[in-house]
């Protein structure tokens, strides 16, 4: 034993044993995962896939409608998937606020965390063996150089989902005053909810296509016979932005009370142009606090320079004269 921590230490330096004790449980944990994470098939499964469905049965048709999630994730679900309803549902939401709607994404976002998090870790421990071995490094730095490259692979899903889903909700926020006037003008030439709701969705498309997309999942499932309130309801739980929250509210009522749906356009449509112009006239409003700062690091270090500098020189100057 004493003969391996010596040719250990040697050939990787002082924290040659710890960082072989390290790789090992790497490999380990590599090596059991695929048995830990596999999923038992239930017999009841294996039942229903072995029973041949006669044509036009129930089962077949319901295959036929229901996109089929992948078999490859369906074996780790156990561990890909929250085990809390609550944790579910809000994962799949912010999922499909940021555009992701497959029936796979809750497992496809925490496998990217747990292939990332592994690849980075395993390219850690290569980097620090290749470069920083010989070195003599303390356990903080070998956990930053190990661990570091880990929890930022495993972090990097999470960053991108959140930047992705706020990317969209602006994009909608910024095109949705557009859209109410396209709606506008569609209703008072005669067409009916649902046509207006396919004209601006087509609309749309080049300017604003994730705005277009909810818009084309909105008629669709009117057209499959879904609830209206239904529908508006789930398109204000996809979008998360309070301008389409707001607007679902004011069509639900206008649909409750008999009211024109026009008139009601044509006010919300008003306030929600005055609302892009006060958002614009804040952000403009904003500019020059955040330029104070900058201007100030690029012309203040200067001026002190000319101002200062000649007096300094003087001032050595003298000093030097004097001794």
């Amino acid at each position: 034993m004493e003969n391996i921590n010596q040719s250990l230490t040697d050939a990787l330096g002082p924290m040659g044993p710890l960082i072989a004790v390290g790789l090992l449980g790497v490999v380990l944990i590599l090596l059991t995962l695929p048995v830990l994470l596999r999923k038992r098939d239930d017999p009841l499964e294996k039942l229903r896939k072995n029973a041949k469905a006669p044509k036009g049965s129930t089962q077949v048709k319901e295959a036929l409608r229901a996109k089929q999630r992948n078999d490859k994730l369906e074996k780790y679900a156990n561990f890909l998937e929250p085990k809390s309803e609550e944790e579910l549902e809000g994962i799949k939401l912010k999922l499909m606020q940021a555009g992701y709607r497959d029936r796979d994404a809750v497992r496809y976002f925490h496998f990217a965390q747990f292939a990332l998090g592994i690849g980075f870790l395993v390219l850690g421990v290569i980097y620090f063996l290749l470069f920083k071995s010989g070195e003599e490094a303390t356990t903080k730095q070998t956990i930053m150089y190990i661990l570091g490259p880990g929890a930022a692979g495993y972090l990097l899903p999470k960053y991108w989902v959140n930047k992705r889903q706020k990317s969209r909700q602006q994009e909608i926020q910024d095109g949705f005053p557009d859209a109410l006037d396209m709606l506008l003008v569609c209703v008072e030439a005669g067409q009916s909810m649902d046509q207006a709701i396919i004209k601006v969705s087509s609309e749309l498309r080049a300017s604003y296509p994730a705005l277009a997309d909810e818009f084309e999942i909105v008629s669709l499932e009117m057209k499959a016979g879904k609830d209206k309130t239904a529908v508006l309801n789930d398109m204000s739980e996809r979008c998360g932005v309070q301008d389409v929250a707001s607007f679902v509210t004011v069509l639900i009522q206008s649909q409750t009370f008999g009211t024109p749906i026009s008139d009601a356009l044509r006010v919300y449509a008003a306030e929600m142009r005055d609302k892009r112009v006060m958002r614009a006239e804040e952000a403009a409003n904003k500019l020059p606090t955040k330029m104070t700062l900058v201007t100030m690091m690029l012309t203040v270090p200067p001026l002190l320079i000319i101002l200062i500098a000649p007096s300094a020189l003087g001032i050595a100057e003298l000093g030097n004269m004097g001794n």
